[in-house]
């Protein structure tokens, strides 16, 4: 099969699906993080309320950085 001229290599295709697909999902976590807003703000001031607030905490981070480290493109 020959490669066509017109379309981007594979690399630049990868880079623009992960380009893509951190675009569409920034609102979705946006949204996420701006509702768990104030749940940051009084989880520390109720018993046990560090702990939840440092699993939340915890919980968006994995997301963000699963998020980010499985959407590179491959070498």
């Amino acid at each position: 099969m020959l490669p066509l001229p017109w379309l981007p290599s594979p690399r630049t295709l990868s880079a623009l699906q992960r380009v893509l697909l951190v675009t569409l999902l920034t609102p979705a976590v946006l949204i996420a993080l701006a509702a768990a807003v104030p749940a940051l703000i009084l989880l520390p001031f109720l018993p046990g309320g560090t702990d939840r607030t440092i699993k939340l905490l915890k919980a968006h981070t994995t997301y963000l950085s699963t998020l980010l480290t499985k959407s590179r493109p491959s070498p």
